[in-house]
């Protein structure tokens, strides 16, 4: 019988205090008709709750820009109704004992122009790419950066009076923030574009925006990665030096927990050391780390050569990453596609019952449950 204790330890940070070390990860699922969270989406972040999860991170939700959706059917973080919608979400994982902070999301060059309900609007980018050399979206002037900024800070504002336990602001996986730190599709020649510094500035901007916006107490999360949707490879730092440069002025920016997206949470992020990306962030930073990557899980979710969707997967050994937890190398874990197939995987994995746990397929993608 595996000691899968580790996972369960309490956890706090300030205001924010967590039964257990498991996040639930944040997955786009397309079921938000309207861009309203419903009926469907409350019981289905309730039943996670229920399941033992510590702190859900919502879905990606759209902030207030007229660009910031690339999908269709996903939720936004404005308007009358689909903010009472988030609430009733909030609600209904705080009365089965869980933490909730949205994802405040802007798609960037993701998004095609067309995509509803904006219709021809194009994605809004540093230099007009979605993919480093191919200028087909719209370049963002200094107005749109100063709008898209008070856009993430009016969100934060809203899901702290909503009653939400904390933020995360999606800097990751190739959308907007992430295409500012991407040498790749950031060729500016302004005070946004260039050397590094100046590639984090619109991040940095964002964050401390929010944190102007929450106060003090208010936990805001950022999550980031190395990878990028249009470039598996891509990778903003090389070594522990260059990562420095990178961390430094974002904790100081206000950021309080680093959400860290790898592929496979296992992989080392450089060589001659085992640590992964959560380790060396939580090494650099001094600041809790999560970490992420097909936790519980024997396969990554990157669509392989001819495949089109997320991949299906079998329950895996929980083993290293109960190992890693135990030496400190990170401070949470996010699970994702193993959420999806099991809502009470943290009950489950608590009472070691994993022959019970269900594998990933899927189908499971196509409705919320």
């Amino acid at each position: 019988m595996s000691d899968n204790s580790v996972l369960f330890q309490p956890f706090s940070l300030g205001n924010l205090q967590l039964r257990n070390r498991i996040v639930m990860a944040p997955m786009t699922r397309n079921q938000s008709p309207d861009n309203i969270p419903g009926d469907l989406s409350v019981e289905y972040y309730r039943k996670r709750a229920a399941g033992g999860v510590g702190l859900i991170v919502t879905e990606g939700t759209c902030v207030n820009h007229i660009a910031a959706s690339g999908y269709p059917d996903v939720p936004y973080f404005h308007g009358e109704e689909r903010l009472a919608g988030w609430k009733r979400v909030a609600d209904a994982v705080h009365a089965e004992g869980g933490k909730i902070a949205p994802q405040l999301w802007h798609c960037g060059g993701m998004r095609k122009a067309g995509t509803p309900p904006e219709g021809d609007v194009n994605g809004y980018t540093p230099s007009g790419m979605n993919v480093p050399g191919k200028i087909n979206r719209h370049i963002m002037s200094s107005d749109d950066i100063s709008d898209v900024v008070q856009a993430f800070a009016q969100g934060a504002a809203d899901a702290k009076a909503l009653g939400f336990d904390a933020v995360e602001i999606h800097g990751a996986h190739g959308y907007l923030i992430d295409q500012f730190f991407w040498e790749g599709t950031n060729q500016r020649d302004d005070a946004y574009g260039g050397s590094l510094s100046k590639r984090l500035r619109f991040a940095i901007e964002v964050i401390e925006a929010v944190r102007s916006a929450v106060g003090a107490d208010f936990p805001i999360m950022l999550r980031w990665s190395q990878w990028k949707q249009q470039d598996f490879t891509a990778r903003l730092v090389e070594t522990p030096a260059e990562l420095e440069q990178f961390l430094l002025p974002l904790s100081d920016a206000g950021v309080d927990i680093f959400h860290c997206s790898q592929r496979r949470f296992w992989e080392p992020e450089f060589e001659g050391s085992g640590l992964n990306l959560a380790g060396w962030v939580r090494k650099i930073t001094g600041k809790p780390a999560i970490t992420v990557g097909s936790v519980g899980l024997n396969a990554d979710f990157i669509p392989q050569p001819g495949e089109t969707t997320f991949r299906e997967a079998e329950p895996a050994s929980l083993d290293e990453l109960v190992r890693r937890m135990q030496d400190g190398e990170f401070d949470l874990v996010a699970v994702g596609r193993a959420l999806i197939a099991n809502p009470d995987w943290a009950n489950l994995v608590k009472r070691n019952r994993s022959e019970e746990l269900h594998a990933f397929e899927k189908g499971m993608l196509e409705s919320l449950v």
